[in-house]
């Protein structure tokens, strides 16, 4: 009997060990949303030159729940939902979408919100100018956004990484 009970408790250790994919975070991990929201209030703060009227974001389930949706659709392009009037939310009509894809072990929330706020090198604010992509990056600091959902998964393949991590947050209002 005790053998078993040796066997059970190291069952994680041998799963990771045999090469199964680490466990990804669900919408309803306080500590995920929470690193998602302090993240992006961070970035958004930091800003320069810096924002007068910069909103402070919390977590929207409803929006959490559309990001998760989407991701679990192991897609590598953005919802075609989000345009049409309460189809993803049953308040917002404006919602924006930032998508991120990796190995489920390079995955890290930090990571891949600095990925898309480190588009402010192609801004150009005297300008307002964009010299590449960087319309990812303008979401994460829109000031009239307040309202976020984060959603992380798992899929066979998507854009072309096979075991990848799907890591979506949608913004209200976009």
């Amino acid at each position: 009997m005790r053998a078993w009970a040796a066997v059970l408790a190291l069952w994680p250790v041998v799963r990771v060990a045999a090469g199964r994919l680490p466990a990804l975070p669900s919408i309803t991990d306080k500590a995920f949303m929470e690193d998602c929201m302090r993240l992006h209030n961070d970035l958004r703060a930091a800003v320069q030159p810096a924002a007068s009227n910069m909103r402070y974001v919390t977590s929207d389930a409803a929006l959490a729940r559309t990001a998760r949706a989407w991701a679990n659709k192991c897609i590598f392009e953005h919802n075609v939902y989000l345009s049409k009037k309460h189809q993803c939310h049953p308040n917002f009509t404006s919602i924006g979408e930032n998508i991120w894809v990796g190995s489920p072990q390079a995955f890290c929330v930090a990571d891949a919100i600095k990925s898309w706020y480190d588009e402010v090198r192609f801004c150009t604010f005297a300008v307002q100018n964009c010299s590449k992509v960087c319309g990812h990056y303008s979401q994460v600091v829109w000031h009239y956004s307040y309202k976020i959902g984060c959603a992380v998964t798992l899929c066979k393949e998507v854009a072309g990484i096979q075991n990848a991590a799907n890591f979506i947050c949608n913004y209200s209002p976009a």
